[in-house]
């Protein structure tokens, strides 16, 4: 069940992973706070120490990570609206350490079979924003993030 990454027109990425859990236990990975710190690491050695998460119309994201150097960076966001259990949709930006162009982001969890497919449709404002997002890394950290959401959280 490994991540697919497709880019679309200009300025799109769409991601989508299936799951083996139901679309209400993906969802609820992705609002609840303490679920996210434990699966949202990106590779391994990675920490998150601030997760603050408000999921919520309006409400606010920060999470921070940390590696075992003491390296790290940050996201900043803010939801726009939560469909329980089918649809997010928030922007974000990450801070590297300046900030990158805001990511308009939809997820959808669609019921698949006894499991969920998620499909992620970020946007970003033009091409060079997508090849930087793309250049950075991002695939893989997603991968790892996702076997370690599949594996121990949704087990």
């Amino acid at each position: 069940m490994k991540l697919e990454l497709t880019t679309i027109g200009e300025n799109q990425v769409l991601v989508t992973r299936r799951f083996r859990a139901p679309p209400e236990a993906v969802y609820r990975a992705h609002v609840e706070t303490d679920l996210i710190q434990r699966w949202m690491l990106g590779p391994p050695g990675w920490t998150m120490p601030v997760c603050i998460n408000d999921p919520r119309p309006g409400g606010k994201i920060r999470f921070e990570w940390r590696n075992g150097d003491g390296h790290g960076f940050y996201l900043t966001g803010e939801y726009v609206s939560l469909t329980p259990h089918s649809r997010i949709e928030h922007v974000e930006r990450m801070h590297l350490p300046d900030p990158t162009p805001d990511n308009h982001v939809v997820t959808t969890f669609e019921p698949d079979g006894t499991g969920t497919l998620l499909k992620m449709m970020m946007t970003v404002p033009n091409s060079e924003s997508r090849r930087m997002m793309l250049e950075s890394g991002m695939e893989h950290g997603m991968e790892d993030s996702y076997q370690r959401l599949e594996s121990e959280i949704l087990a």
